[in-house]
């Protein structure tokens, strides 16, 4: 890994499992299931998992839904 690589990943702001958990409304509990189940990607440092924002930002965007132009729900065909 190149210096200016490193050096952007460590400057990245790393979150807690609470920080995250405020920042989705919603609990921790969810986010250590999103963590044991290998759906957000994670830092170890020593005993403490932490979550970078880039990370948090890809989690959100992956769960994005478009909405199809011209549909109506209910709308009978």
């Amino acid at each position: 890994m190149s210096k200016s690589i490193r050096s952007a990943t460590v400057a990245e702001q790393l979150l807690s499992v609470e920080a995250v958990a405020e920042r989705l409304d919603t609990t921790p509990r969810f986010v250590r299931r999103l963590i044991a189940e290998r759906r957000i990607e994670y830092h170890k440092v020593g005993r403490h998992v932490r979550i970078s924002e880039s990370a948090l930002a890809e989690f959100i965007a992956a769960g994005r839904v478009v909405p199809v132009p011209g549909h109506r729900r209910g709308r009978a065909a």
